[in-house]
């Protein structure tokens, strides 16, 4: 008897974009283990598609959008959909939106225009790890388990607000260039190369509970 193949993610994509949109949705219809089950131009359209009996895996949420932006649809989803991982699509590289996502259940984050590959690796770690990590690979500890002094793991706490690096110097009492230097020291510990990247770290290991 034929093996049943396992059933496919189904995955979401909100973006008010169309013709983004629709190349995304053959880009990741391609993918092993991954379908688009539905597309919408924003959070309203969204709610008025979706199927009670037929929710998503996955959502790939865009920032700015009319009508209901990605912000009111993270909340919407997080309250309605928990169970669904939300992962941010945004041409704005800017620490404070993803760290407000963040707080609004985002699991990780995409620049739109990245490759293929980063968009199916994000896919899958979003499946198997729960948070999609854009991680340094070749960093010296990417793929350890670092140990972290408690100045680091207050820094690293810190780095979840929305408070600058100037900022959270002031709140440690250290000068701007200890802080910097801390940052440096946790971007080679953890292997990560962002602020993103610290803060994912932290939520996803529980030093931070959002």
């Amino acid at each position: 008897m034929e093996a049943r193949k396992p059933d496919k993610l189904q995955v979401a994509l909100i973006d008010d974009h169309k013709l983004l949109r629709n190349g995304l949705a053959k880009l990741i219809n391609e993918f092993e283990g991954f379908e688009v089950s539905l597309e919408a131009g924003n959070g309203r359209e969204f709610i008025e598609q979706l199927s009670p009996t037929r929710k998503p895996d996955i959502v790939l949420l865009d920032v700015n959008m009319p009508v209901m932006d990605g912000y009111e649809t993270a909340k919407w989803i997080q309250k309605h959909l928990p169970d669904t991982k939300m992962l941010v699509l945004t041409m704005l590289e800017m620490d404070y939106v993803f760290i407000r996502m963040l707080r609004l259940g985002a699991r990780g984050y995409l620049i739109k225009d990245s490759h293929p590959d980063q968009f199916y690796d994000a896919l899958v770690q979003l499946r198997d790890k729960g948070y999609y990590i854009n991680a340094d690979k070749s960093a010296p500890g990417a793929n350890e388990s670092p140990q972290l002094t408690d100045k680091e793991i207050e820094f690293l706490r810190l780095t979840c607000t929305e408070m600058t690096y100037r900022e959270i110097a002031q709140e440690m009492n250290i000068s701007s260039r200890t802080a910097d230097s801390y940052r440096d020291v946790l971007f080679d510990k953890l292997g990560v190369n962002s602020r993103v990247g610290l803060v994912l770290y932290a939520v996803k290991t529980g030093i931070v509970r959002i």
